[in-house]
């Protein structure tokens, strides 16, 4: 089978850019393995039986959410009739995507579906989110970092806390990066009022984030109390849009031990739906940004 895109354009254009990240990489060959099997009208479990994987496996690899193994793509690819020419560009490219991601000394204290969320969010164009209890991670302070890990870790060592601290303010780098996501965050005002760590701490972070907001690259919002409820009353989450077009949104939901990706369009219209409400209901970011440096000197 040769491999060509409906439109005609090829399937490997532009993923021979040594700047694409390993973590976006992942992800187009996976989109890719998904169009070969349906264009081979295999199904999800046929392939799995191939690789001696289940159905969730198929779908993981899919979606770029786990390493690609060459063995199992080449027994794929097999299965999917591609000739060997593209056969052996492909596996070419599972080895690049194979790098070792920043966050990979830090492996020890990750649960897999957190690794994933750090994958998306590396790759992201676009993070657009909802926080209702705490200050988004990007835009954490360390010691209000240090303090939020402390509540759920009250026997966990100091190496470990600074080590999940240290985690945490290596993600912040992309905001500085040469071309750093657009992030768009909202909260409520819930997360301004609750004292973390004590009043020298949260004034501190509410400087912090109006350095943020200043930033030209992000926008920060606050629903104030006064909204009384509000859109967002299921609870925190995260939606991720990605440059490459062959990419879906994706909507993280953190939850106690795990967490929630949504991928299916109506499920991502119905999040970017709740954002514009929320946005629509919070403050503007000048207004913020004159309320949090309100809370501030209340602090």
């Amino acid at each position: 089978m040769s491999i060509v895109e409906p439109d005609g354009e090829q399937p490997f254009s532009g993923l021979d850019d040594a700047s694409v990240q390993a973590t976006v990489l992942r992800m187009l060959l996976g989109t890719q393995l998904r169009r070969l099997r349906e264009a081979a009208g295999i199904t999800p479990e046929r392939a799995g039986d191939e690789i001696r994987a289940s159905r969730s496996k198929i779908s993981r690899l899919e979606t770029g959410r786990v390493r690609l193994k060459a063995r199992d793509v080449r027994d794929l690819l097999v299965l999917y009739n591609v000739t060997d020419e593209h056969l052996s560009r492909f596996l070419s490219l599972v080895n690049r995507s194979s790098a070792p991601d920043w966050w990979t000394k830090y492996s020890d204290l990750l649960p897999d579906w957190f690794e994933t969320y750090l994958g998306l969010e590396s790759a992201a164009e676009t993070i657009r989110s909802f926080e209702i209890q705490f200050v988004h991670g990007l835009f954490q302070t360390g010691d209000y970092a240090r303090a939020v890990t402390r509540l759920g870790r009250t026997t966990a060592p100091a190496e470990e806390i600074e080590r999940r601290v240290a985690l945490r303010l290596k993600r912040q780098e992309l905001l500085s990066r040469p071309k750093p996501p657009r992030i768009w965050s909202i909260m409520d005002e819930a997360v301004l009022r609750r004292p973390v760590g004590g009043s020298a701490l949260m004034r501190a972070q509410f400087e912090h984030l109006i350095e943020i907001a200043r930033l030209p690259h992000v926008t920060l919002q606050v629903v104030p109390f006064t909204r009384g409820g509000h859109a967002g009353e299921s609870g925190s989450f995260t939606v991720l849009r990605f440059a490459a077009r062959d990419l879906p949104d994706v909507v993280y939901i953190e939850q106690l031990t795990g967490a929630v990706y949504l991928d299916q369009r109506p499920d991502v219209e119905h999040y970017l739906e709740v954002v514009d409400v929320l946005s629509g209901e919070a403050l503007t970011p000048v207004a913020t940004t004159r309320f949090i440096e309100q809370i501030a000197r209340e602090t």
